[in-house]
């Protein structure tokens, strides 16, 4: 299961773990998740270089916003909607928490 840890308070959003839908390679779940995830990052990317960081382990993907403006804030609320979107149609392979410290 992947596991998407949103912190709000520092504004830090984690991807944590494999779908386990099918076999790496062939999991569809991943790769949606992969895909909602390389578009807004590179989509952020493109309007400013400095108001995210990412870092990309094997099963992790860590997104650290550093300057949060209404372009950046909007297309992470899209990013987390579509993957909420995907958590409701498959539960068992996608799970997000929201934490506020």
């Amino acid at each position: 299961m992947v596991t998407v840890l949103v912190n709000k308070n520092n504004e830090e959003i984690k991807l944590l773990g494999h779908a386990g839908f099918n076999i790496k390679g062939k999991d569809i779940v991943c790769s949606a998740i992969s895909s909602i995830v390389i578009t807004t990052v590179n989509g952020i990317l493109m309007f400013d270089k400095d108001n995210i960081k990412y870092q990309e382990n094997d099963n992790e993907f860590i997104i650290k916003v550093k300057k949060n403006n209404e372009i950046t804030s909007n297309l992470i609320a899209n990013m987390l909607n579509l993957l909420k979107e995907l958590e409701s149609d498959y539960p068992n392979n996608i799970k997000i928490k929201e934490e506020i410290r």
